[in-house]
């Protein structure tokens, strides 16, 4: 099969944000190579918000790197209609001699906003994450939290019809983490963004996506797909939150335990 990584026509109405077509995904090693992605099939509807969600090694964080084309499949294709796809990574990735207005604004910059308007775009951007009066503030004058949020305003800076993220929650305590749950859904909501989010925290996905999708462990594979259709807001010990994602971890396991047979 082909192995291409193609934006499609701009001319074209858009049904998806995403299309992942018979992707497969394999490595060189020692014993040859190493099969980590196995045939995946998958879209991301415009404005949908969609968990990967599977053990570790599973192949998660090498799909979403393949969506952002910072890789290419072994074979399948991948399309992204609105173009190059936002990514946010566990980590911020801030630069630390910048503030985080002036982080913002290189993104801004990149994308070729006026040098004029700049600020006021990154002030916006910083407002939508309540991060009003941080312009000026170095990284190191900033919280964990507070770090993922201007990360966040970053990857929105690129205006990308799809966001991608990578565990962008995962380093933070408990509270900060459920705060920022309830900020990415607010956002998500306000802006319309789809959005594809890596996670191996069952209740985390159960809590963000309208859709989650299980990836068997290596080679990864959907294994299970689940509609989510829980209203949101959602709360992370909301009853209904916790029912499904007893299920899903029921589900997780079996695929943990058949890996762990081979």
């Amino acid at each position: 099969m082909a192995t291409t990584l193609a934006k499609a026509d701009d001319r074209t109405a858009v049904t998806h944000a995403a299309r992942i077509e018979h992707v497969s995904k394999s490595f060189g090693g020692p014993a040859g190579p190493q099969l980590v992605l196995d045939d995946i099939t998958l879209d991301v509807a415009p404005g949908e918000f969609v968990t990967l969600l599977g053990a570790s090694g599973c192949g998660k964080s090498t799909l979403l790197n393949l969506v952002a084309g910072l890789d290419l499949p072994s074979s399948g294709s991948i399309e992204t209609p609105g173009g190059r796809p936002a990514l946010m990574f566990q980590e911020h990735a801030l630069f630390p001699w910048l503030t985080a207005g002036k982080n913002i604004e290189l993104a801004l910059r990149l994308r070729g906003v006026p040098k004029d308007g700049r600020r006021a775009e990154a002030e916006r951007l910083l407002s939508l994450v309540r991060l009003d009066g941080s312009y000026g503030k170095r990284v190191h004058e900033l919280s964990g939290g507070m770090r993922q949020r201007v990360a966040l305003a970053r990857a929105l800076a690129q205006d990308s019809q799809l966001l991608l993220m990578d565990e962008p929650f995962a380093a933070l305590d408990a509270i900060t983490r459920d705060v920022l749950h309830g900020e990415l859904t607010r956002i998500w909501r306000e802006t319309n963004v789809s959005v594809l989010f890596v996670t191996h925290n069952v209740r985390e996905a159960v809590r963000l996506a309208e859709r989650v999708v299980l990836l068997s462990s290596r080679p990864g594979r959907i294994a299970h797909e689940w509609t989510v259709d829980i209203p949101q807001p959602r709360r992370i010990e909301d009853s209904a939150v916790a029912e499904l994602s007893v299920e899903i971890t029921e589900q997780l396991r079996g695929e943990i335990r058949r890996h762990g047979q081979h």
